[in-house]
């Protein structure tokens, strides 16, 4: 079980990678299906496991880590409540954004929703 949770991990971190590759050649539906791909995984397999939980959240500051971060300030300020609120109202957007066929600003508003995680 563990093996298979590693390999299902290491399929996140390609993912995640792949994703930002994608996003930076300007590809950005190749880019949210890659993101979405990501989200599903980690719900169907890794949600509940704190311990990859964590490796997930220290894969993602890698990419995001930045020395003016406004949502990692905001973070350390707000509750859980509120935050998962925004990762709701972010990840609804990218929604919406997807079904009109705007594929950059779905992506972005994952991306930003990953910066709350």
């Amino acid at each position: 079980m563990e093996n298979s949770k590693r390999s299902i991990f290491i399929e996140v971190v390609r993912l995640i990678k792949s994703s930002e590759d994608k996003y930076i050649q300007k590809d950005f539906k190749g880019a949210l299906e890659d993101k979405l791909k990501v989200k599903e995984l980690l719900m169907d397999n890794l949600f509940s496991n704190k311990e990859y939980m964590d490796k997930y959240k220290e894969e993602l500051s890698k990419l995001y880590n930045s020395k003016f971060d406004l949502i990692k300030d905001h973070k350390m300020k707000i509750n859980d409540n509120k935050r998962k609120k925004i990762i709701n109202l972010l990840e609804n957007k990218s929604k919406k954004k997807e079904l009109l066929g705007d594929y950059e600003g779905a992506v972005k508003a994952l991306r930003r929703s990953e910066k709350y995680q």
